[in-house]
């Protein structure tokens, strides 16, 4: 016995506003969770006096993450001011324009690795832009995130309060 033609037409709709109810669910959740993770997409900039600043807010692990720029390529970073030097995930190397240079001997919580020396061109987080960079790239090291360790915040002075991070750099280095 066959269903009436209205009746079969209401369930195919109902079918389809459930696919269109999850996709977009989905879609708000993983949203959601790449704003967790990274609470600063767009990090913003400001002249104070004589220094360019970008306030960054801590995520909800309390861990300063921001997207910014290598070499004009988009790249998201996390602040790791126990890092001796920007560690950059080796996949990433070729996307970014990096060269692989000498190795280097590596101590990291995982233990010893063996990492490659190479200079970024130009490292940008909001307004400040910083030039010839030390970095590393790591073959172990989980891609998307750059830890931004000292070689690039030692030019920078930074002021950590109520989960608030202040970036500063004196306005007449590197800016536009």
């Amino acid at each position: 016995m066959s269903q009436p033609a209205g009746q079969r037409a209401g369930k195919i709709m109902l079918g389809m506003l459930w696919i269109v109810g999850l996709f977009l669910a989905t879609r708000f959740f993983a949203d959601w969770e790449a704003r967790r993770l990274n609470s600063n997409p767009d990090p913003q900039s400001a002249y104070q006096g004589r220094f360019l600043e970008v306030l960054l807010k801590a995520n909800a692990q309390g861990h300063f993450v921001a997207s910014g720029q290598i070499n004009q390529q988009p790249v998201v970073f996390l602040l790791d001011t126990g890092a001796t030097d920007v560690a950059i995930p080796a996949q990433l190397a070729a996307s970014l324009g990096l060269e692989q240079g000498e190795p280097q001997r590596l101590s990291t919580a995982g233990g010893q690795r063996t990492g490659y020396r190479t200079q970024i061109a130009q490292l940008r987080l909001g307004k400040i832009l910083l030039k010839d960079v030390r970095a590393l790239l790591v073959p172990d090291l989980e891609a998307p995130l750059i830890l931004l360790g000292m070689s690039a915040l030692k030019q920078l002075e930074f002021i950590q309060r109520d989960g608030t991070l202040v970036l500063r750099q004196p306005v007449s280095e590197n800016h536009e």
